[in-house]
């Protein structure tokens, strides 16, 4: 519980959460109280033989199971994490599985830096270095991805409505996006009547 309030009391943090919040077209101050989800977090660590679950709303750690000696810790919370998304039918976002890894940018260029201490030769570290600039190019498509999501695009959709508005195209646009989607509904249902045939 402490670590929750501690998490969801600090400015940076919720800061940064905001910010990728959903843009809203109009903004309204009404008190009405929401349905009572509790979103937050819930980790899973390896310690000394054993995977802990640590639950932002709980008030202690959870012991979940052993790790055998040779044993990969994921194979040992992978089932308990499978149960936990099997509680949810699928289209339900009521959770979000994310893993904390190491920077693989450092890691490669750790690994670079050892090889050169050994003095070998440059075209054997190519493929670290060809590594370390893939993982350049993903920080970028990420920078550009979160300058994406945080931009409020509701006046720019806003204006484009009222135009087609005013040039008669909204209504058959919303028309033929209602059959589309009813068209992919009616195969999508014919897909499912074949696999349970």
């Amino acid at each position: 519980m402490n670590r929750g309030l501690c998490l969801s009391n600090s400015d940076p943090i919720r800061d940064v959460h905001n910010s990728f919040a959903r843009q809203h077209l109009f903004e309204l101050d009404i008190r009405v109280p929401e349905k009572d989800d509790n979103y937050h977090f819930v980790t899973y660590v390896p310690i000394d033989g054993r995977i802990y679950e640590l639950d932002g709303l709980r008030p202690a750690p959870v012991d979940v199971g052993v790790v055998k000696e040779g044993q990969d810790w994921l194979d040992v919370v992978r089932p308990i994490i499978d149960k936990r998304i099997q509680k949810y039918s699928e289209g339900e976002i009521h959770f979000n599985l994310m893993a904390v890894i190491s920077d693989r940018k450092m890691k490669y260029q750790k690994q670079l830096a050892e090889l050169a201490e050994m003095g070998v030769e440059r075209e054997q570290m190519a493929h670290l270095e060809a590594l370390i600039a893939a993982e350049e190019e993903k920080e970028k498509s990420f920078k550009a991805e979160n300058i994406r999501r945080r931009h409020n695009y509701i006046p720019f959709i806003v204006e484009l409505l009222k135009i087609l508005a005013k040039e008669g195209k909204l209504v058959p646009l919303v028309q033929q996006a209602q059959e589309k989607a009813k068209r992919k509904a009616d195969e999508k249902q014919g897909e499912k009547l074949k696999s349970k045939a």
